[in-house]
């Protein structure tokens, strides 16, 4: 009676199991498909410059303006910047030159996927000028694949507009849900590679094969 009952408890267990990975693969794939499609087309995007589409992304206006400033106020260089931008109405990440500033001078830019502002503030006569770049519709488009707020130049800095947070946020959970996703698959094909066993092998081998190749050949 008791390995009745174990193997009757494990029955029930598996498909369980199996109900709940399914609804997984449904639901997180449901979730993350604009994500996957966005990432899709932006990559396409990148990938053929030379396509009309490509180079329509790559438009962009670019308009210049100097505006009266107070003196900006702040503890350090990113409070001050936040000031700046405070009164030339900016918003956007914030990205300071890794150089150390000029005498009299305060200059930095604001970036964000619709446009950006390189900001240039002379102290002494209390002005800043601006250089405003605004991207096409397609230049957003595309600038949503890569913009993470993060600069290689500047390991040490740190994300400083909510929005590019909630962006990277969601970046990683979408990095998290194709990884149980495939591990669901595997799970998947474990429980029915009888049926298809020499199918499933040959296409995982292949897989894992042609990561290894390009591994070997791109790793600098």
């Amino acid at each position: 009676m008791p390995s009745s009952a174990n193997a009757s408890t494990g029955a029930k267990r598996r498909p369980n199991l199996e109900t709940w990975n399914r609804k997984i693969h449904y639901y997180l794939g449901l979730f993350f498909l604009f994500f996957l499609w966005l990432f899709s087309l932006t990559g396409l995007l990148l990938n053929h410059g030379q396509w009309r589409l490509a180079a329509a992304a790559n438009a962009r206006t670019e308009t210049r303006f100097e505006r009266g400033i107070e003196p900006p106020a702040g503890e350090d260089d990113l409070a001050r910047a936040r000031d700046v931008m405070r009164q030339l109405g900016l918003t956007g990440e914030i990205e300071l030159p890794a150089a150390a500033q000029a005498q009299g001078r305060f200059d930095f830019s604001v970036n964000r996927p619709k446009d950006a502002s390189q900001v240039k503030v002379d102290l002494s006569t209390k002005r800043a000028s601006v250089q405003h770049f605004q991207n096409s519709g397609w230049a957003v488009f595309r600038i949503f694949h890569t913009f993470s707020g993060s600069r290689f130049n500047a390991p040490g800095s740190h994300r400083d507009w909510i929005l590019t947070s909630a962006w990277t946020l969601a970046m990683d959970a979408l990095s998290a849900g194709l990884v149980v996703i495939v591990l669901g698959s595997y799970y998947m094909w474990f429980r029915f590679k009888r049926k298809n066993l020499a199918l499933g092998i040959a296409v995982l081998a292949a897989g894992y094969a042609c990561c290894a190749l390009f591994l070997q050949f791109m790793w600098p």
